[in-house]
């Protein structure tokens, strides 16, 4: 039975009254939303809530339905019979799904089958494990099977030993139907061993019914390609980086029209991180970083016409769009956070350009809490460039006092530093503490062109220190920062950075603090599975 609920008195039950900080009981306490989709009937926005529980050691999650045009929010038992599914076949009758299938032999049970206990794996190459999950000889294979009958289930990389949805993170957008049903598409990086660590080279892979044949759609690109969409007009699209090896490259839109590969985007100076065509497919609207923020922009499809492609930033302000959900009218669905606030669900008026926030989990749990303020700041960089600062004052922040300042070292080394909102490295979480950050958007962050972020590959050690320098140092110069309470936090690529940072620092700096920092580049060379990175 369906009932309206108050989302956020279920989430967090505080008063309004009770101003209070962020802590860790209060900041694990919050609902963590994620966007399902725009139902069928193109009437509701459907989503997740899942809040952690310590005593359980598990997520708890519900299901709600939201009206595209706002209201209260409802729970729903089942999202899925509310919504289109893309991985059912035009026609209804197929289901695109992917299985993990053994291929090779890697454990010793599978070299002697009398040591049916025998789990002790042998690797001559260096696909031995991505990330933490290890190569055991089973291969995420995509498939089809007829709808309500998996066990039917038809292999269409039958015997080969590569992954699609590419392990460890990728997931079902890795595959797609053609329009007419004819064929499958997918993404699958076909390399082994050594090669496969090496590379990053992904191909679209074009899988027809009929004659069983398999075809390589880009061989021409020798990096990552993936996401693979197919246009309102059966224009098949996708993102693209050009060079193999490097995770890091301009990420574009490229749309395959009558044979023709058109890039939408290689005019302009910045990479994408999602994008999904307009409900006419005359254009993509498509998110992506840009000065400390991530932000919606728009590019028109000219087909071959002699129509300029344009490319338009379409929001902006102090937050971060970071998921397009779909388009009802003139309005996009998007997923929105900041420093302040967690992911919620808005509605955003392409026409009127104003907003509507959707989803309200967490907005009474936020009215007991003290804010933190947050305030851009553009610094002179030792090489004479302008460098975006992110400074985040206390709660309650009073000028007059003086405060312990941190500098805050991204990781990646290259991802952007924007108004995310982080239930680890949470800067509202250490304001409430009583300390001031500073998060410069140095060399190798995307979001201020391909060349600022590119400035940092091969040189870890170099220019982006001294812009983590000049960042604190400027900072520094205020009144109410005490200079004698200066530290410097990180993690991975930002825990490298304090770990160099404190050889350097000329006693600016009286603690660090390191979580997962590479320290030893030789061994980090020496055992890393994605050689392509290291190298």
């Amino acid at each position: 039975m369906k009932k309206i609920l108050l989302l956020t008195i279920t989430i967090m039950g505080l008063s309004a009254s009770a101003q209070q900080r962020m802590t860790p009981d209060l900041l694990w306490k919050l609902g963590r939303v994620s966007a399902l989709g725009i139902s069928k009937d193109g009437v509701s926005v459907l989503y997740k809530v899942s809040v952690p529980s310590v005593t359980e050691n598990k997520s708890n999650s519900k299901y709600y339905s939201v009206p595209v045009k706002g209201g209260n929010a409802v729970e729903i038992k089942d999202y899925k019979p509310l919504m289109a599914d893309r991985n059912v076949s035009p026609d209804g009758k197929l289901m695109l799904l992917s299985k993990e299938i053994k291929v090779d032999k890697v454990y010793g049970k599978d070299f002697y089958p009398e040591l049916e206990k025998s789990t002790a794996q042998v690797y001559d190459g260096l696909d031995y494990r991505h990330w933490d999950t290890w190569n055991d000889g089973s291969h995420n294979h995509v498939g089809y099977a007829p709808i309500g009958n998996d066990e039917a289930f038809k292999d269409i990389m039958a015997g080969e030993p590569f992954d699609s949805p590419q392990k460890p993170f990728g997931g079902d957008e890795d595959y797609t139907w053609s329009p007419d049903g004819k064929s499958i598409i997918y993404v699958s990086k076909k390399l082994a061993g050594t090669k496969y660590a090496t590379s990053t080279n992904t191909d679209l892979y074009e899988y027809n019914l009929a004659t069983k044949a398999t075809k390589n759609l880009t061989p021409d690109n020798p990096g990552y390609d993936t996401h693979p969409t197919f246009s309102p007009g059966g224009d098949l699209s996708w993102l693209q980086m050009k060079r193999d090896g490097f995770e890091a490259d301009k990420n574009d839109i490229i749309v395959l029209h009558k044979n023709i590969k058109i890039n939408l985007t290689a005019a302009w100076d910045g990479t994408v991180d999602s994008f999904m065509w307009s409900l006419d497919g005359k254009k993509v609207y498509f998110t992506a970083a840009v000065d400390g923020t991530k932000q919606l922009f728009e590019v028109n499809f000219p087909g071959l016409t002699k129509i300029a492609i344009t490319v338009k930033q379409v929001t902006d302000g102090m937050f971060d769009v970071n998921d397009i959900v779909g388009f009802s009218g003139d309005n996009v669905i998007v997923t929105r956070a900041d420093m302040n606030h967690a992911t919620e669900i808005y509605s955003y008026n392409l026409k009127k350009k104003n907003w509507l926030q959707l989803s309200k989990v967490n907005d009474a749990a936020y009215a007991g809490i003290s804010m933190t303020k947050t305030e851009k700041r553009y610094v002179t960089t030792t090489d004479g460039k302008k460098m975006l600062v992110w400074v985040v004052l206390p709660p309650n922040f009073d000028a007059k006092k003086k405060y312990p300042t941190l500098l805050y070292c991204q990781g990646g080394p290259q991802s952007a530093l924007t108004q995310f909102y982080s239930f680890r490295w949470n800067f509202q979480l250490m304001a409430a503490e009583g300390y001031i950050i500073v998060a410069p958007n140095r060399r190798g962050m995307p979001g201020h062109g391909v060349e600022w972020n590119e400035q940092i590959s091969k040189d870890w050690g170099g220019q982006v220190m001294d812009d983590y320098l000049s960042a604190i140092d400027d900072v520094a110069k205020e009144s109410f920062v005490d200079k004698t309470r200066l530290g410097a936090i990180g993690a991975s690529y930002g825990g490298y950075s304090v770990y160099y940072l404190a050889g350097i620092h000329k006693k600016r700096f009286k603690s660090f603090i390191v979580h997962n920092g590479v320290f030893n580049l030789q061994s980090m060379y020496g055992t890393t599975e994605e050689v392509f990175f290291t190298n």
